[in-house]
């Protein structure tokens, strides 16, 4: 597509394994130039040797998943020549992106202060674990330890059961995402103003900020939301799992009208039990109301469900990942697609980009071989 909005921003990112190297994506998507800055003497990015599916030497489904669109120069950042190198690179580049331990940016001189006599208008972006201005700066850190210190896997899970994580790490792509989002903030900035910046994000802030009204009704009513039955929501009802005749699926009454809603299109009388009048009421009488819901929902299937309530009430099934992946929604909004790979002459299959463009979706790219833009993108050394 020629008409991606990112066209002509070029993007350096000292990147590796999944946060850093998901939000620089979502860039490369929209048209923006990532340039992977790989050390050689580390083997690249840590996630080309990911498994368990390797497609070859250096890269590795894994890698894949989240470089696609990417380029790769190899250079030794703290070698004299290396160090020229990416500064020679650091001249016609918008921004320059890390997802280093909070302590190594500085030392190894990728922050404004070291960067703006070479480019004014640099703008500087970091995702760390605790961030660098921090008393944990440099600790490693990781998704799982940010959902259980920020309370998330508290609130997960069976009131009875142990503490839960997410099954993804959806910490590590809200950083990712914010990291995005602040790149684009510091170029428009930049655009702007013509100078840079400095700006941070880092895995613990953002589960924290994540935490969203349960933490504003902790820190002004001092209430602490626990772990409701079938991933209940705290306050509505009902909005949690709920039984059908062949598996589960997902109900969200969200509002009064819905409520009502299902009621009629279920036959259910539910609706003029006073035990179940108001969405407060419901919420006081939430075991009760879980096994009525119950005892209606599991008179047909949860596809027959889908077809009564689908588009009126919000019901979802609930599907494994091989059953979402290969639903015929999916395919008709055409969030699979396949990318073109030397290690299969059927390519790689692969999600699609989130984002639309003028209504189509961009066309995807293989993630690059470690150093295999060299040739065009390093000065030669006797020009450096």
């Amino acid at each position: 597509m020629s008409d991606l909005p990112l066209k002509g921003v070029r993007i350096l990112s000292v990147e590796q394994y999944g946060a850093g190297p998901y939000g620089t994506m979502l860039l490369a998507d929209l048209g923006a130039e990532v340039i992977k800055i790989e050390d050689p003497g580390r083997g690249g990015d840590v996630s080309r040797s990911v498994g368990p599916y390797m497609l070859g030497e250096g890269d590795s489904e894994f890698f894949q998943t989240f470089s696609l669109g990417k380029k790769s120069v190899t250079l030794d950042l703290k070698s004299p020549d290396g160090r020229a190198q990416f500064e020679a690179l650091v001249k016609s580049a918008d921004a320059v992106a890390n997802n280093l331990r909070g302590d190594q940016p500085d030392k190894l001189g990728l922050n404004y202060e070291a960067l703006k006599a070479i480019n004014p208008k640099i703008v500087c972006a970091h995702l760390s674990a605790y961030g660098r201005k921090s008393e944990r700066a440099a600790w490693p850190g990781y998704d799982y330890l940010m959902q259980a210190e920020a309370g998330f896997m508290t609130m997960t899970g069976e009131p009875d059961g142990p503490p839960v994580r997410f099954g993804l790490s959806m910490v590590d792509f809200h950083t990712g995402s914010h990291l995005a989002t602040a790149i684009l903030a510091g170029i428009l900035g930049a655009s702007r103003t013509g100078v840079g910046s400095d700006l941070d994000v880092c895995l613990f802030d953002t589960a924290l900020h994540q935490l969203s009204y349960p933490a504003t009704w902790y820190l002004n009513q001092q209430h602490v939301t626990g772990r409701l039955p079938r991933g209940a929501h705290p306050s509505i009802a009902p909005s949690q799992l709920v039984k059908t005749k062949d598996g589960w699926g997902l109900l969200m009454c969200q509002t009064p009208k819905f409520w009502t809603l299902w009621c009629q299109l279920t036959d259910a009388d539910l609706g003029e039990d006073p035990r179940f009048a108001t969405i407060p009421a419901r919420r006081e009488n939430l075991t009760a109301l879980s096994d009525a819901v119950d005892q209606v929902m599991m008179a047909r299937t949860t596809a027959e469900w889908m077809d009564i309530l689908g588009g009126q009430v919000p019901f979802a099934p609930v599907l494994d990942i091989g059953e979402a992946l290969d639903s015929d929604y999916v395919a008709s909004v055409e969030m699979t697609t396949q990318v073109d790979h030397p290690a299969s002459s059927d390519g790689l299959r692969t999600l699609s980009s989130p984002f639309r463009v003028n209504g189509e979706r961009p066309t995807l790219s293989r993630a690059p071989k470690m150093g295999e833009q060299n040739a065009d993108l390093l000065a030669k050394k006797e020009t450096v």
